[in-house]
C-alpha cells in the first residue's frame, strides 16, 4: 500500500509538472487565455466617497465568467481597511446559484482565495474562472451556495496589495459581506468564511476580527492549508527545496514592502531574485512568476539575515495565529503531503490553539498536496458549512 501511495503521489507530481509553463512566453499565453479586461469599474473615485467599512461603492452584473449552468455574477467595489486602518477600496464578485433563492435567501460563503499574484491584473474577478474554477469555488455555487469572493485590496484596485498579511486580507473578507448584501438582496444573513492558502491565513484573521466585531450572523470559518506561524515558514529555506517555492519570495518581498514601505528590497532578495523582482510583481500573475523564477531552483533567493529585518519581523507578527481569541468554530484543514505549507507548522498551531482553549477542529488528509487538498475536501467542507448555517451543535476535537 505504501508503494502504491508513493506511486500515485509521484504520478500526481508529474501531472502537475506537466501543467506548468515551460517559459515566460508560455506562462503569458496561459494567463492571457483566462484574463478579462481591467475596466474603469476597478478605478475607485478619488477621493473615496464617505462610507463605513463594508459600504458598497458600486456594483455591476457581469456575464464573462465560466460558471455552473444558470448561475450569474455581480461585481462589487466596496470600502475596506488596509493594515494601518486607512479606508481603501476593494473589489470582488458575488456568485449566485441558478434558480430561485430559498426562503431566507441564498446560504452565503465569504471566499478567501490563495496566491494569484500581486499586480492589479491578478484579481480573481479579472479571470474567467475566478482563479479557482472547479478547484472548490464553482462546486460551492453548483451546490447552491452564494459566494462573495473578494479580490483583496490592490488586486483589481490600484492600491499596493499587502500580500499575505492576515490583517488587511481579513478586513477585505469580512467587509465583503455587507457589500454583497447591498448589491444582491436575496442573500441569507448568516455566513461562513472559507479560504485556501493565503486565504486560509485570512480566515484565521476573520475569526480574530469577529471576536471583536461579534457579528451574530458569522457562523464560523474553514481555514484550508493556511500557515499559522510565519516565523516557522521563514526559518525554512524553501527556495532550495521546491521548484515552485522561488516565486513566493519576490511576492513576499512585495507584500512586506506594501505593508511596511521602509523595507529595502535589496536587503531581502539576492541579486538573481532582485533582477526578476519587477517582472514577477508587475508583468504577470502566478504562472508568470513561476516561469520567471523557475530557473533559480536550488539557488539562494533571499539573504541569509533577511528575517532580522524589522519590517519582516513586523510582517511575521501580523500573521501569527493561534495565539489570540477567536470567534468560532474554526475548522482547520491540512494536507499531510502539502509541499507548500508544512504539516508540522499547522499541527503546532493547532496545539497552541488547543492549549489556549480556542474553539477549533482539526482534520488532516494523507496523500494530498496543497491544491488537491482544496479540491478533494470541498464536499466535506460544505457539509461542515451546512451544519453551521443550520445551527447544529458543534464540538472541537482538541482532546484527540
Amino acid at each position: 500500500m505504501r508503494l502504491l501511495t508513493l506511486g500515485l503521489l509521484l504520478l500526481s507530481a508529474q501531472a502537475h509538472a506537466d501543467d506548468m509553463p515551460k517559459s515566460v512566453a508560455e506562462a503569458q499565453k496561459m494567463e492571457a487565455e483566462d484574463a478579462l479586461p481591467l475596466t474603469h469599474f476597478y478605478d475607485p473615485p478619488r477621493p473615496l466617497p464617505a462610507g463605513a467599512p463594508g459600504t458598497l461603492i458600486r456594483s455591476e452584473p457581469f456575464d464573462g465568467y465560466t460558471l455552473p449552468p444558470g448561475a450569474h455574477a455581480v461585481r462589487i467595489l466596496y470600502h475596506s481597511r488596509n493594515l494601518g486602518g486607512a479606508d481603501v477600496a476593494s473589489s470582488g464578485v458575488v456568485l449566485i446559484p441558478a434558480g430561485t433563492a430559498p426562503a431566507g435567501g441564498w446560504p452565503l460563503i465569504a471566499w478567501a482565495h490563495g496566491t494569484s499574484g500581486v499586480a492589479r491584473q491578478c484579481a480573481p474577478s479579472l479571470m474567467k474562472d475566478i482563479e479557482y474554477g472547479d478547484e472548490g469555488l464553482m462546486p460551492m455555487v453548483a451546490a447552491g451556495f452564494a459566494v462573495v469572493a473578494t479580490d483583496y485590496a490592490g488586486l483589481g484596485t490600484p492600491t499596493p496589495h499587502q500580500y499575505d498579511d492576515k490583517i488587511p486580507q481579513a478586513n477585505d473578507v469580512v467587509y465583503s459581506v455587507p457589500a454583497a448584501h447591498e448589491a444582491v438582496p436575496d442573500l441569507a444573513a448568516d455566513w461562513v468564511a472559507v479560504g485556501h492558502s493565503q486565504g486560509g491565513v485570512a480566515v484565521w484573521g476573520v475569526a480574530e476580527l469577529e471576536a471583536d466585531l461579534n457579528d451574530s450572523h458569522y457562523k464560523g470559518g474553514v481555514s484550508v492549508a493556511g500557515d499559522m506561524d510565519y516565523d516557522i515558514y521563514f526559518r525554512h529555506d524553501m527556495a532550495s527545496k521546491d521548484p515552485e517555492a522561488q516565486l513566493y519570495w519576490p511576492l513576499t518581498a512585495f507584500g512586506i514592502k506594501a505593508s511596511y514601505p521602509s523595507l529595502d528590497i535589496a536587503k531581502m532578495l539576492t541579486k538573481p531574485a532582485l533582477a526578476r523582482y519587477r517582472t514577477v510583481t508587475q508583468d504577470g500573475c502566478w504562472y508568470h512568476a513561476y516561469a520567471a523564477m523557475h530557473d533559480l531552483a536550488g539557488q539562494a533567493v533571499v539573504q541569509d539575515d533577511w528575517t532580522e529585518l524589522p519590517e519582516a519581523r513586523r510582517y511575521a507578527h501580523d500573521s501569527r495565529s493561534a495565539n489570540k481569541p477567536i470567534r468560532g468554530p474554526l475548522l482547520i484543514v491540512a494536507g499531510i503531503d502539502d509541499q507548500s505549507v508544512a504539516i508540522e507548522n499547522i499541527r503546532a498551531g493547532v496545539r497552541s490553539a488547543c492549549a489556549l482553549g480556542l474553539p477549533v477542529e482539526f482534520r488532516s488528509y494523507p496523500g494530498l498536496d496543497h491544491d488537491p487538498l482544496m479540491e478533494k475536501t470541498t464536499p466535506e467542507q460544505l457539509d461542515w458549512v451546512r451544519d453551521r448555517l443550520a445551527g447544529k451543535a458543534w464540538t472541537g476535537n482538541c482532546s484527540h
